[in-house]
Parts: structure tokens; sequence; C-alpha cells
């Protein structure tokens, strides 16, 4: 058996997440505690009352959901789950998996995401980016719908996330394009999503450029003994690299798919997903269809006890 941990993005946070766990134990309201320290507000108090307008903004969506998957990897390994040999990370989530692998400290993590958000914020006005997902057209044809109506702006392919469904990502008009132009082309569905900036484009520069700077200053340590891929679907364990990979990942597309397929060669026969919801466990199913590969998610006590039935070290 090997194990693989992923840890989800912007996209998985809902009001009222994490209540289930936190009754498992006191690890759930220390980690936010840890982090609300850090941020200078009730992390806590904010995924549980919302409103859904302040969880879906980036600014707090980005802490919110590296605190929830650090909290429950806490939880997975203080229950005696196994540590596992590889981990992955979908966007924001690549900052969760070096938190677990003990790359980057937790607050200096809560920290550096906060910043992340705030420069991807004010990388773009509010309002004048915006993404979208198409599903049910090829990734070739996707990046020709985008090409095809950019008329001089910024519209590109942002996440490959499975098999017929990529988003994109640019400015709003030219997003707005596209969806009709993928939708000429005979997607299924092509429909804007809940988020605030476009994130994994070119329109991020700015940003990655004030986290290069940021990152530089910021202690991460080597990665040893467990797999953290990244961006670029490698094993980054220098701490030059790792930085490097953190700044491209703001300004270049996510390949979800091909990092899940990287993890099944290298002979992940367990995938369990690490935070709130279960969005990249339906991705993973349709990016490899084996059904001898087990796929995971700890949304919950059941599933929680579940998982560690089955994969206890």
């Amino acid at each position: 058996m090997s194990l693989a941990f992923v840890f989800p993005g912007q996209g998985s946070q809902s009001i009222g997440m994490m209540s289930g766990l936190a009754k498992q134990s006191p690890l759930i309201d220390a980690t936010f505690a840890e982090a609300s320290e850090a941020l200078g507000y009730d992390l806590w108090k904010c995924c549980q009352e919302g409103p859904a307008e302040l969880l879906n903004s980036t600014e707090c969506t980005q802490p919110l959901m590296l605190t929830a998957g650090v909290a429950t990897y806490r939880l997975w390994r203080e229950r005696g789950g196994a540590i596992p040999a590889m981990m992955a990370g979908h966007s924001l989530g690549e900052f969760t998996s070096l938190v677990a692998a003990g790359s980057i400290d937790f607050k200096t993590a809560v920290n550096l995401v906060k910043f992340r958000a705030e420069a991807m914020q004010a990388a773009v006005p509010q309002g004048q980016g915006a993404m979208a997902a198409i599903l049910g057209l090829e990734d070739i044809d996707v990046e020709a719908a985008c090409a095809e109506v950019a008329h001089g702006e910024v519209v590109e392919a942002a996440n490959f996330n499975a098999p017929g469904q990529v988003v994109i990502a640019g400015l709003a008009t030219a997003v707005a394009r596209a969806i009709e132009a993928a939708t000429a082309k005979g997607a299924r569905r092509a429909l804007p999503l809940p988020i605030s900036v476009p994130a994994h484009c070119s329109l991020m520069r700015p940003a990655a450029e004030q986290l290069r700077e940021r990152l530089a200053a910021t202690p991460v340590a080597a990665v040893s003994g467990i797999a953290v891929y990244g961006v670029d679907v490698e094993t980054h364990s220098a701490p030059e690299d790792i930085r490097a990979g953190l700044v491209k990942q703001l300004q270049t597309p996510v390949y979800w798919a091909a990092t899940v397929r990287t993890m099944i060669a290298a002979g992940a026969t367990h995938i369990v997903e690490c935070g709130p919801g279960k969005v990249l466990t339906g991705l993973n199913r349709r990016i490899d269809k084996n059904r001898g590969l087990r796929m995971l998610a700890l949304e919950d006590p059941q599933a929680l006890d579940d998982a560690l039935g089955l994969l206890k070290a």
C-alpha cells in the first residue's frame, strides 16, 4: 500500500464546515485559534457563521482552507493515521501540503497566504476579473476558444482539472466571450465561478512578483521523506525550488489531472483528500477509473473513522 494525501484549494469552503470534526478533538479548535491569532480575527466564527460573501472572498478563503486542511491532517495524525508517502495540493492546497510535510511553519504559512490573497486581489480590481468552468470539451478546444475571442484581452486556461473539465481565467469581458465560444464548440456546460480573482493566469504576474519577494524572506525547510508535487508536476525538495514553484503556480495553470496521474504512476494505491468537502475526490475518480485504486475524503467524522480503519499506521 502507498498512501497519497491531497489538499483542496478555493471552492471547497462552506458555512459550517469542520463542525463535525471539531467535536472529535480539541485540535481543530486549537488550530483555528492559532490561525486567528496570526490573522487578528476569529477565523472559526467566519467559517461557522459566514456570511457567504465573506467566506468566498479570496482574503478569507485562502487562510481558511489552509487552516482547515492543516487541522484535518493534525487530527488524522493524532488518531494514529499513517504518514503519507506523497502529497499534492490544488492551487492554495500546495501551501497546506508543505505545512503537512514540515517545510513551512503553520503560522508562517497563514501569514504568507494572507499576503498572497491580498496581492492577488490588488492585482485585478474587484469585478474586473473572472473564472469559469468549461465542461465537456477537450483541453485543446478550450484553449482554442480562449485564443479566438481574446481580442487583446487576457483569457487563458487556468486549471486542467480532469478529462472534460478545464477552468479558464482572465478579464471578465474576455471570460464571458470565451464562455460563449466554448458553448458554440459543444461544451456541455460553461459557467462562471464564485471566485473573486482570476488566479493562475498572466494577470497575476504583479502578485507573483510580490510573492517572490515575500518568499525570499520566508523560512522554507527542505522536504525529506515525502514527495510533494508542485505546479510543474515535479517533486521539489530544495527550499529554492519550493519557493520558485509557489511563485510560478500563481501565474500559470494548475495541471491537476497530470499531478494525480503522476502520483498513481509513482505507486499510489490510496489517495485521501484532507480538508473540507470532496471536490478533489470527485475529480480524481474521473482522472483514473481504476477500480483497484481507493479514493477517500476526510470530510466528516464517519469518513475519518472509515479511513483510519482502512489505513491506520
